[in-house]
């Protein structure tokens, strides 16, 4: 896995053999981070970090100026890898090791950006839950956005919330706002 762009642009980051992750590609970040680099302001940018496994799309949120991040993950070795490379980095990312579910409960912030990249054989009603309790709990900024990566066999333009997908190979991103 690569930083592809900011600060850290092209550093390599190996992760643990060991760990339970699926990164996101390097061609779906690229085009992902495409079309954030004309929505959102990076360095003001407040980023929750949903299933964050190895970190991957948080750092590049932290090699383009975000600086208030947050990644959740219920596997240790996951929240331990960030841990480690955040300080490699000399970045500060908040970690939680945390049942993302019953994290999203409790949590109380309000955040720029949402990123979530749940197991793509979660249900469909595991993807539904993610949606509903963000907007529920009202864990977003006025402008802010959820963007949920999953496989091309899902559909989650049933909800109320849902703007748009784009598709990237095998995986994509659906985004959802308050309409």
């Amino acid at each position: 896995m690569r930083i592809i762009s900011g600060k850290y642009k092209g550093k390599r980051l190996i992760a643990p053999k060991n760990l339970p992750v699926r990164p996101t590609t390097d061609m779906a970040k690229e085009a992902l981070f495409n079309i954030l680099n004309f929505q959102i302001d990076f360095e003001n940018t407040v980023l929750l970090d949903l299933f964050s496994g190895t970190g991957n799309i948080s750092y590049e949120f932290l090699s383009r100026g975000t600086t208030n991040i947050t990644a959740v993950d219920q596997h240790f070795g996951c929240v331990k890898f960030i841990n480690k490379t955040a300080k490699e980095l000399d970045a500060e990312i908040t970690t939680v090791k945390s049942d993302v579910f019953k994290y999203l409960e409790k949590v109380k912030s309000k955040n720029d950006i949402i990123f979530a990249d749940p197991p793509y054989n979660f249900s469909e009603e595991e993807f539904f839950k993610i949606i509903e309790l963000t907007f529920k709990n009202e864990l977003l900024t006025e402008d802010g956005m959820l963007i949920i990566e999953h496989s091309k066999h899902t559909n989650l333009s049933n909800s109320p919330y849902f703007l748009e997908h784009r598709k990237y190979g095998n995986s994509t991103f659906s985004f959802f706002k308050v309409q």
